[in-house]
C-alpha cells in the first residue's frame, strides 16, 4: 500500500492577517489567499490527483473547493487535520500567546517534546496522533494513487516532524514555515512515510 500525498498550507486567511492564535474554524480567505488557492489548483495540473482532503476549518476547506475546483474533483473535510486547539488561550491576539504558541511548536518539531501545550490545549500526542490517523486514513483509501491534503501550518508540521522524522533536521524546518498554498509532496503507506522536500527548503 502506498499513496502520494500533495500537501499544502491554507491559502492566506483573515486570522493571520489579524495575528489570531488558535484553531480559528470559522476565519475565511483573504482575496489574496482566493488567488493563491487558484494558482496551486493550476500548478496541481498533470500530478494525477484523483482527490482533495481538507481540514473542516474554513479556509482550509475554501481552499480545497477551489483547488478541487480547478481540478475537477470533489473534496472531503477531515477534522483531524485542524490546527491546534488552544484552550483558553483560543483566539487571542496577544503577543504572549503567540511567542508560547511558538515555542510549543519548536519543542514538538525539533525536539521531540511532544507534552507541551499552550495553556490548556492540546498537547504533541494529541495533535501528531490526529494527524497520523487522518492520514493513515486517506492511504488505506488510495493505495497507489495521487490526493491533495489541504491543513494548516502547526498540526501538519508537528504531524509531518512525527511521521517523517523532520523533527532531526532541527532549524532547517523550523526556520522555514510552510508558506499558504504551496504544495510539496509526501509519500507513505500510512505506517511509513517520507517527505523529500519542504517548501523555501530543500531537504537534502
Amino acid at each position: 500500500m502506498s499513496v502520494r500525498l500533495w500537501c499544502l498550507r491554507h491559502a492566506e486567511s483573515e486570522n493571520v492577517v489579524t495575528r489570531t492564535s488558535g484553531a480559528v474554524p470559522h476565519a475565511e480567505l483573504t482575496p489574496r489567499g482566493r488567488d493563491q488557492a487558484a494558482e496551486a489548483g493550476r500548478r496541481l495540473r498533470g500530478a494525477g490527483i484523483t482527490h482533495v482532503y481538507a481540514s473542516s476549518a474554513v479556509r482550509a476547506a475554501t481552499t480545497a473547493e477551489i483547488v478541487a475546483g480547478t481540478l475537477g474533483l470533489t473534496t472531503t473535510l477531515l477534522p483531524e487535520l485542524a490546527e491546534v486547539g488552544l484552550g483558553r488561550a483560543e483566539g487571542s491576539q496577544d503577543a504572549g500567546v503567540r511567542a508560547r504558541t511558538a515555542e510549543v511548536l519548536r519543542a514538538w518539531v525539533v525536539d521531540g517534546a511532544l507534552d507541551e501545550a499552550v495553556a490548556d490545549g492540546e498537547d504533541g500526542h494529541a495533535v501528531t496522533g490526529r494527524v497520523a490517523a487522518a492520514l493513515a486514513g486517506i492511504a488505506a483509501r488510495h493505495d497507489g494513487g495521487v490526493v491533495a491534503v489541504v491543513g494548516h501550518v502547526a498540526s501538519l508540521t508537528a504531524g509531518l516532524a512525527v511521521l517523517c522524522g523532520l523533527g532531526g533536521l532541527g532549524g532547517r524546518v523550523w526556520g522555514a514555515p510552510l508558506p499558504h498554498a504551496e504544495p510539496f509532496a509526501v509519500e507513505g503507506d500510512g505506517t511509513a512515510w517520507h517527505c523529500g522536500s519542504w517548501p523555501a527548503e530543500c531537504l537534502m
